[in-house]
């Protein structure tokens, strides 16, 4: 029994760990130092380690990616 639940909890912990988000907005600026991207509407996201922030230009319109268990950007997508 106690396989039983160590096993569903583990599935339930990894379904979990799957999820995110995606937050769609106008860049206001991004600082390379702190990993930061900051959207117009004030709000500002740490980019993992894996986003290359050499891309993104202050004004471009973009779709963010953000894993909902360490609250990183994952990845950038501009919208054309």
């Amino acid at each position: 029994m106690k396989k039983i639940l160590a096993t569903l909890a583990a599935t339930g912990f990894l379904t979990l760990s799957a999820y995110a988000a995606e937050v769609q907005g106008t860049v206001q600026s991004v600082d390379a130092e702190t990993r930061t991207i900051a959207l117009d509407d004030g709000t500002v996201y740490t980019a993992g380690e894996g986003v290359d922030l050499a891309s993104i230009a202050s004004g471009a319109a973009v779709t963010l990616t953000i894993d909902d268990t360490t609250n990183e950007v994952t990845s950038v997508d501009a919208q054309m």
